[in-house]
């Protein structure tokens, strides 16, 4: 062989390897900065802009793709201890013409933390609303989508601002008062009882836990490689005592059948969605709101649990899709496989 190729062979590796390189040490040694890199790669590639809004000394971070047109805006709120990127697998199957809305829960990622700040549920209703006003969204009325923690404050907003949205997605919502409390409710009401709030089940603080609570989350056994589990955990640790203490006040007295109590005063068009194999909150709350909001479409997924979003990204895009052609009779009605 030429000795020339040879040289170019040798640099080509080379510069092939440096790459290589820096990857294999960053997912050994600094497993959190990929996860970040992660999401940024994907709001980047699927065109979402991080922004901020400010209502009097309180901030709200928000990422949003296009512009209120004809169609409803769709504002998005995440679940307990998440953020506004847990939309983006969701996100990748909405059309692009669609104006998106996703944003941090108070305290959450890029929103104000204050010691000040009211977590409850209607606190945390009280400042999406301000977000909204400061971003004029409901200027026109908009569709608002919650997921679990997120879905019980969307229906409480829904109750609390009927003139400012025009349809209603919940995503297995939390605040529902059961007849009996599933498993994951009792282990919480023990460890409440026993005061171990530093064991509640959706605060990991070690790679094991996290790996539980994935599980706990999901129908599908998802095989997590150790680093990942460890960069999980070490994104949420610094949070976790904020955690805590918006866990215990969202399960409080005040708070935790929130929506339960105002369900019967949502009279937007809404549509449940739920997995059938949610093992953080039952299913059967499903029916408890199809028989209190007068007009509610319940889609029920097989094999799925909890994290509704993450396992089926997909089909939860084309539900909402699906949902928004039918109630407001536009023309997007554009099928998702």
């Amino acid at each position: 062989m030429d000795l020339d190729v040879v040289n170019m062979f040798v640099i080509a590796g080379g510069t092939l390897a440096i790459p290589i390189l820096a990857f294999v040490a960053s997912f050994l040694l600094w497993p959190s900065a990929l996860i970040k890199i992660y999401y940024w790669y994907w709001r980047r590639t699927l065109g979402m802009q991080v922004r901020y809004a400010h209502h009097e000394d309180y901030q709200f971070c928000y990422s949003v793709r296009g512009r209120a047109g004809n169609k409803p805006t769709i504002l998005m709120l995440h679940g307990f201890s998440a953020h506004k990127d847990m939309w983006l697998s969701v996100v990748k199957f909405l059309p692009k013409n669609l104006h998106l809305v996703c944003v941090d829960m108070p305290g959450h990622e890029g929103t104000t933390r204050s010691s000040l700040d009211d977590l409850s549920i209607d606190g945390q209703v009280k400042r999406i609303h301000q977000f909204v006003e400061s971003l004029k969204l409901n200027k026109k009325p908009f569709h608002l989508v919650g997921t679990s923690m997120g879905g019980q404050v969307a229906g409480v907003y829904a109750a609390y601002y009927p003139s400012d949205i025009c349809s209603l997605s919940l995503v297995c919502p939390a605040g529902l008062q059961y007849s009996t409390d599933n498993q994951f409710v009792q282990r919480l009401r023990e460890l409440q009882d026993s005061a171990a709030v530093e064991k509640i089940p959706l605060i990991p603080s070690t790679p094991e836990e996290m790996s539980e609570m994935l599980q706990l989350c999901s129908f599908v056994r998802f095989k997590v490689p150790q680093q990942i589990l460890q960069g999980l955990v070490d994104v949420r640790i610094p949070h976790n005592n904020f955690y805590r203490k918006l866990f215990l006040e969202i399960v409080s007295e005040r708070s935790r059948y929130a929506l339960h109590q105002h369900m019967d005063k949502i009279k937007v068009p809404t549509q449940i969605i739920w997995g059938k194999q949610d093992q953080v909150l039952d299913v059967s709350g499903a029916d408890m709101l199809a028989k209190s909001i007068t007009n509610c479409q319940v889609e029920l997924l097989e094999n799925c649990g909890h994290s509704v979003v993450m396992e089926r990204p997909r089909k939860t895009a084309k539900l909402i899709v699906d949902f928004l052609a039918s109630v407001h009779n536009t023309d997007n009605n554009k099928k998702l496989d």
